[in-house]
């Protein structure tokens, strides 16, 4: 059972570092199943509008709302959370060597969003990489326990991990 995580400082780091794993995966030959965040200019000229492309070809699901310009509390649409959860649910079963979830966050904390389904995939033995923000590390520490690893925040370490976690498959691409 292979579960990481990764936490990088800067703004939008962790989803640039997702999404390359997600191309370097694919381009490897391994089928990847998931979902990678990318993040687009505000438009309502305040927060970032949040979407998820979901692994591997789509859609890209708009999982943010707009809430206003005076809006303090959590903007992520449940809804579309949910679906992203639904199709990664339906690509799993089609078969998977990996899967990418853009972050444990709220919903995954409070039991909901990708958390079942990151169990699921470990129980068929598919590693599973997270990302975390600052707000949920001990709730996934709660959820993992000692079965996560978490990774240093850079391209080489996501690399060795993957090569590590799907070795049958890094032995089949060097055929």
């Amino acid at each position: 059972m292979r579960l990481a995580s990764v936490l990088a400082t800067g703004r939008g780091e962790t989803n640039r570092l997702l999404s390359d794993l997600a191309a370097r995966a694919s381009q490897r030959g391994l089928r990847v199943v998931g979902t990678v965040q990318v993040n687009h200019d505000p438009t309502d000229g305040n927060h970032c509008d949040m979407d998820v492309r979901v692994l591997p070809d789509g859609p890209v699901l708009r999982i943010s709302q707009s809430l206003g310009t005076q809006s303090r509390g959590c903007r992520l649409d449940p809804s579309a959370l949910e679906q992203a959860v639904r199709l990664t649910e339906g690509a799993l079963e089609s078969g998977a060597d990996l899967m990418i979830v853009n972050k444990f966050g709220k919903h995954e904390a409070e039991g909901r969003g990708f958390r079942e389904l990151i169990g699921s995939a470990l129980m068929r033995g598919i590693p599973v990489i997270v990302g975390l923000n600052g707000l949920n590390i001990e709730a996934f520490a709660d959820f993992a326990g000692a079965f996560a690893e978490r990774l240093d925040p850079t391209g080489d370490a996501i690399a060795a991990w993957l090569d590590a976690a799907c070795p049958e498959q890094s032995a089949r691409r060097a055929v």
